[in-house]
């Protein structure tokens, strides 16, 4: 059977694939903070690829559907992809920040990443630091506006809701939505930095 049928399949050939070719060219045994920062870089490439999509693809597109009379309407996207779509972003919020957190720890020692929080050490430790506070403000939008807000949108919690509570709801996702693409930027600016020496400019 063709691995690449299935998303479950697809997700697993990744992972061997990965694994044979860490094997192959490495030299010593594996640390917990490399393992970490792997899984970490591949939630977030997930989590920000997703918040982007909403950003940049669906939500413009529903509006178009929206706008357009003779066409087939959001339904498809709001009852199908959507709901999917938002099950992988918030759970990959979750594994970036996880993940990022035991990076964090690992990299640092437990002092210093709380050293790293209150921007008290070298720049290199601000700048992730930084960064680490970033994602943990995108994580707390993701969980505590974006997604109760996009169950009363879509009608995954069970309720009726008013037209202008639906409305708000959708004001309410955006902004948090939007934060989040804004604040991504700076974000990846500062783990990338970390990891490479120091800002670009």
């Amino acid at each position: 059977m063709n691995p690449l049928l299935s998303v479950k399949g697809t997700i697993i050939t990744g992972f061997v694939l990965a694994i044979i070719a860490a094997v192959v060219f490495r030299n010593g045994a594996f640390s917990i903070l490399e393992i970490e920062v792997w899984l970490h870089s591949i939630a977030g490439v997930l989590w920000i690829g997703l918040l982007y999509y909403f950003n940049f693809v669906q939500v413009p597109g529903v509006g178009a559907a929206l706008a357009d009379s003779d066409g087939p309407g959001p339904a498809a996207i709001n009852k199908y992809i959507a709901p999917r779509a938002l099950f992988w972003f918030r759970w990959a919020a979750v594994a970036t920040w996880i993940t990022g957190v035991g990076a964090l720890a690992n990299l640092l020692g437990h002092t210093g990443a709380l050293n790293a929080l209150i921007f008290n050490g070298d720049t290199q430790v601000q700048i992730i630091g930084l960064g680490a506070w970033l994602g943990t403000i995108m994580l707390f939008n993701v969980w505590v506006l974006i997604w109760p807000n996009q169950k009363k949108i879509l009608g995954l919690d069970g309720k009726e809701h008013s037209a202008d509570a639906i409305a708000s709801a959708k004001k309410t996702a955006l902004l948090a939505s939007r934060t989040n693409a804004v604040l991504s930027i700076p974000m990846l600016l500062c783990m990338t930095a970390y990891g490479h020496g120091g800002m670009p400019f």
